[in-house]
């Protein structure tokens, strides 16, 4: 729950009306000044900086000036081998320049640090490359289906608990083209108010009848299903065909839990699977709740299996109707053999079935790097909402000249996040989202919290900050920018304190 100060909310909305008014302005004048020449305007990136969501804790970033046409994101992926650290290297060019400045990369859903080189994984999806080529060229039900794929429905579906799995080639159409073969005219669709944009579009697209209900709140959810339930179809009143309650396991803009109501019947897991629970199960285990209470399990392989896709896990009644009747795979090209082989290698290694317990280590490293940055983070007087074992935390930042500031001057400083703003948050609610990785080691973390409480900046001079800590730099950046809503918790020993005491 956001605890917006009245005084924040002001600011940010006087802050947005000085904006649009200035835009308007701009537009007034630029109308009158430009009436006699011709038209010439050039598209523009909407992005403000480079940003990162590739996988790796170290990306490069490139950056420069704009170039007439407007900035062109170019993503080059360096040179990966087996025997590389599992640390991807990425160089991001936003303009013509040849400037590049490594920063850790705070922003990609490498949870797991699987989308890197790894000791396992690589080498068989360079022997399903050469087996199987890059692509099927074909839908499942011609020529696209390979053993690999068969063997990756049979393991999702071991993997979460359920008797079978479908697998769709990118995760926002599993939930797009899923929802509309589940349901249609004459259902009832409730859904969460937070929930992604690819459930709103499979909802809308389905031609039933959506109600929402207010975000994690069963009350209010009980509440929607005993009046649509006592009042039935529109105008017609007549018993709804069938109901779907959708709800996520980790809200990608919040890094809240869901708390699973009994009605429950379809849980998107993109956040939670892989990343979450004692063995990676998701928020189905870490909540405690049998699998088989959840109707339908999405979940996709784009996060934590370091791969591309996603699957849909049901009872074998459920998987048979959407194999006959969902566009997305009757006429949708199959999963690339070798990303296909990615998550199968992945998945073996969190269950253990590599040989060693890298798996296992993984997922207490995740676990342990979450909890430690959050309890970190809030400790500085950050305002920072999610759960704990969520490895998304997002760091509150309201007023929108907050959003370039915080950004930039991260990036100034070698590190690289992802901020969110309307129309992907309310327009109150912009906010800096942090993601965590296995691959962030606790040493690196621990390392960074030798600077972290120093005097508190208000101005940021010349300093060389190449190698500055992570911690050292938000915390740097928060006073700078004015983001730390909450006072600073002097009760409590952080991490560097304790060093310092050791020392």
């Amino acid at each position: 729950m956001v605890r917006l100060p009245y005084v924040t909310a002001l600011t940010t909305l006087f802050s947005y009306g000085l904006l649009f008014a200035f835009g308007q302005l701009r537009d007034f004048f630029r109308r009158i000044l430009d009436a006699h020449k011709p038209s010439n305007l050039k598209a523009r990136c909407p992005c403000p900086r480079p940003c990162s969501y590739l996988p790796g804790p170290i990306p490069a970033l490139v950056h420069g000036p704009t170039p007439p046409r407007g900035a062109m994101l170019q993503i080059l992926l360096a040179r990966c081998s087996v025997s590389r650290p599992p640390f991807l290297t990425v160089d991001f060019v936003a303009g013509r320049t040849t400037k590049t400045s490594k920063c850790l990369n705070l922003g990609s859903y490498n949870y797991l640090g699987f989308a890197a080189a790894d000791e396992y994984c690589t080498p068989r999806v360079i022997e399903s490359l050469k087996k199987y080529s890059a692509s099927t060229c074909s839908v499942r039900v011609d020529g696209g289906n390979t053993k690999l794929h068969t063997e990756l429905e049979e393991l999702a579906a071991r993997f979460v608990g359920k008797p079978a799995a479908i697998l769709f080639g990118m995760g926002y159409v599993t939930n797009s083209a899923i929802i509309p073969a589940l349901i249609g005219k004459g259902g009832l669709i409730i859904s969460d108010s937070l929930n992604h944009n690819s459930i709103v579009n499979g909802a809308r697209g389905s031609g039933a009848t959506v109600r929402v209900f207010q975000h994690n709140n069963p009350a209010h959810l009980e509440e929607v299903l005993r009046e649509q339930i006592a009042g039935g179809q529109p105008r017609t009143h007549r018993p709804w065909k069938k109901i779907i309650v959708i709800v996520e396991g980790i809200y990608s803009m919040e890094g809240e839990l869901c708390k699973l109501p009994e009605a429950y019947t379809y849980l998107d897991e993109a956040h939670s699977i892989g990343a979450i629970g004692k063995t990676g199960r998701g928020v189905c285990e870490l909540l405690g709740v049998d699998p088989a209470d959840v109707d339908i399990m999405m979940g996709t392989f784009t996060k934590s299996f370091g791969s591309c896709g996603g699957y849909i896990a049901a009872s074998k009644e459920i998987i048979h109707h959407l194999k006959h009747t969902c566009p997305a795979h009757i006429y949708a090209t199959s999963m690339s053999p070798p990303a296909v082989q990615q998550v199968i290698s992945a998945i073996k290694v969190i269950l253990g079935e590599d040989g060693t317990n890298r798996g296992a280590k993984k997922l207490a490293q995740i676990r342990e790097n979450s909890n430690f940055f959050r309890s970190e983070l809030q400790k500085m007087g950050f305002e920072v909402l999610g759960d704990n074992d969520s490895p998304v935390m997002p760091i509150m930042l309201y007023n929108p000249a907050k959003i370039p500031a915080f950004s930039r001057e991260c990036l100034r400083q070698n590190v690289a996040v992802v901020t969110v703003a309307f129309p992907a948050t309310p327009l109150l609610l912009a906010r800096a989202r942090i993601c965590i990785s296995a691959s962030h080691s606790r040493e690196d973390l621990i390392k960074g919290l030798e600077a972290t409480y120093s005097v508190v900046m208000i101005t940021i001079q010349v300093i060389e900050l190449n190698f500055m800590p992570i911690w050292q730099v938000i915390s740097k950046v928060g006073d700078l920018v004015g983001i730390k809503y909450f006072p600073v918790e002097q009760e409590k020993s952080t991490a560097v304190e304790k060093l310092k005491k050791i020392q």
